[in-house]
């Protein structure tokens, strides 16, 4: 299969940029992190202990936060230009981390630790705010919906955004005539279309959750029947990659029909605000206030933005109380969060060096390629071809689809692999050592069996370990190093800072709210009555081909 029929070609847009004397600006993007993982006890099971004092307030702390559950930490790094800078911070506040939480561990795999019950995951508590009466209601919300364990999955998303100095002069080089804030959304739009098509990449090259406790589906023995068993305790899939991204977790079936549109910033903003509007009639079944209690912020089909899982999505700084969705179409993307990278359960941090390097180079990749308006056809393609990875693209014959023809998965890679050696030359120009260059060439395995996912369950068999002794054996040598290596100098001082400083800014919170949630619902949910209207979302949409269509 040529290149030639995959269409895979930068050069056209490479060679622009070089003979504008650009290309240096692919340098100097800003990278950033955030870290999920699960606090679980020298047992290995899900901490009971609430979010540690310590640690400052999850609602309001810059770095330190929780996701779904009081257990499920997270970790926020700052954007660096340097990833090396981005990965010392995320070192440093682990080091802060295991200060704080005592005897407990942070669980160094994607799929969560043995769970007992579905109520033994303790949902986020984040204080008497409106704010965070929401955020914890939202989570209630997903319980109803989607069942807690679900929401105990852990992953790494790395945030990114092109060098703004490239911007005026790439708008220049394509002699793009549009307001610049608009010239730089597309071209971000264009980058997350290429990013879904090729997102299997990275999980075929970076997915490490081949198994999972079997407890994961307590009492739902129908769906423990469609996996293996490794041991007794332990499920998986043989070629799997990823189960996280799979149909078991972040792949949820009631949203494959929603029609997200990624072909304009315009198109996404209202096909998002139409799924947030529109009733769902299985979840008016839960309702939304019952008793005097809040089961979930509506019983629509999105209650807010973040319910739609997806390997990637835009992002902007929202202001207090503003709707992601208002934050982009005020003022468009700002950056872009990759969403589909397991936890590395080898690297105390959950992530390397050169992973980090690897994943610039796969972003910039998908900035640099010719990237078309996403087709009905081919959004089905990218789903099922994403679907199939997560789920077995170890396999031997294993092929994918791409417009309608079928391809080996080994040679697409081969074929991926040559553009992206090219990025990495502009990468390591004038540096001492070719840093990217071996980045690519350590995570393009040229066997499927060298994949982590493979690694990691050929390793588990040698050592005759279940997925929870393995994995409790990984947090606790992880542990380990990050209390041999306590937190000294001026970061110290400043996490403690914060701590203490998110403390008050809550307790500020809480104090000044004078609205009762009801109207603090109210308020959220009518701020951005303009776009959701049916005729301007409808007008919206219009400007998008499938899978933008209105209405």
């Amino acid at each position: 299969m040529s290149k030639l029929f995959l269409n895979i070609s930068i050069e056209p847009r490479l060679k622009l940029l070089t003979g504008g004397g650009a290309a240096e600006l692919l340098k100097g993007g800003l990278k950033g992190l955030e870290k999920e993982s699960l606090r679980v006890t020298p047992e290995g099971g899900i901490a009971q202990t609430p979010h540690p004092e310590a640690l400052g307030s999850a609602l309001t702390h810059p770095y330190i936060t929780t996701d779904y559950s009081e257990a499920l930490l997270e970790l926020v790094t700052p954007a660096y230009a340097d990833a090396g800078d981005t990965l010392a911070f995320l070192h440093d506040l682990h080091r802060f981390v295991y200060a704080q939480i005592g005897d407990e561990a942070l669980w160094s795999n994607s799929m969560p630790c043995p769970i007992r019950d579905e109520r033994s995951i303790p949902i986020a508590q984040y204080g008497t705010s409106n704010v965070g009466t929401m955020k914890h209601v939202y989570r209630r919300g997903l319980d109803w919906r989607y069942g807690r364990a679900m929401q105990a999955i852990a992953g790494i998303h790395y945030n990114y955004s092109i060098n703004q100095a490239l911007w005026p002069v790439w708008q220049e080089l394509l002699g793009n005539g549009c307001a610049p804030e608009q010239f730089i959304s597309d071209q971000y739009f264009g980058m997350i279309r290429n990013v879904k098509r090729y997102a299997w990449i990275v999980m075929y090259l970076m997915g490490a959750s081949p198994a999972f406790s079997s407890s994961f589906f307590s009492g739902r023995d129908e769906l423990s029947r469609r996996f293996e068993r490794l041991d007794a305790d332990t499920l998986y899939r043989p070629h799997a990659t990823t189960l996280r991204m799979s149909d078991i977790g972040y792949r949820n079936d009631s949203q494959v029909d929603l029609g997200i549109c990624f072909n304009s910033l315009d198109g996404y903003v209202a096909s998002l605000a139409r799924a947030i509007d529109t009733a769902s009639p299985v979840f008016e079944k839960i309702g939304v206030k019952v008793d005097g209690e809040y089961r979930q912020l509506n019983a629509n089909i999105l209650q807010i933005s973040n319910e739609y899982y997806s390997p990637v999505r835009p992002k902007q700084i929202a202001f207090a109380g503003e709707r992601p969705t208002m934050a982009l179409y005020n003022r468009g993307v700002r950056y872009i969060e990759l969403r589909a990278i397991d936890l590395g359960w080898q690297r105390p941090s959950g992530i390397s060096l050169e992973d980090m390097r690897f994943l610039e180079v796969f972003l910039l990749f998908c900035f640099l390629q010719e990237s078309p308006p996403i087709t009905a056809d081919e959004d089905s393609e990218i789903a099922r071809n994403t679907l199939a990875v997560a789920c077995c693209g170890r396999g031997p014959e294993f092929t994918l689809q791409w417009h309608g023809r079928h391809i080996a998965i080994t040679e697409f890679v081969r074929a991926l692999q040559e553009p992206m050696q090219a990025i990495t030359a502009i990468l390591d120009q004038g540096e001492s050592m070719p840093l990217y260059r071996k980045s690519l060439a350590h995570a393009f395995v040229e066997n499927p069996e060298s994949t982590p996912s493979a690694r990691m369950l050929a390793d588990m068999r040698s050592r005759g370990e279940s997925f929870a002794e393995y994995h409790l054996r990984q947090s606790l040598e992880h542990a380990a190093v990050f209390r041999t290596e306590p937190l000294v100098g001026t970061h110290a001082i400043d996490f403690e800072s914060e701590a203490t400083l998110s403390h008050a800014e809550q307790a500020r919170m809480e104090a000044e709210d004078t609205m009762s949630f009801d109207d603090y619902l109210q308020h959220y949910f009518s701020q951005d009555r303009v776009q959701t209207q049916p005729a301007r979302r409808k007008q919206l949409l219009s400007t998008a081909r499938y899978p933008c269509s209105p209405e």
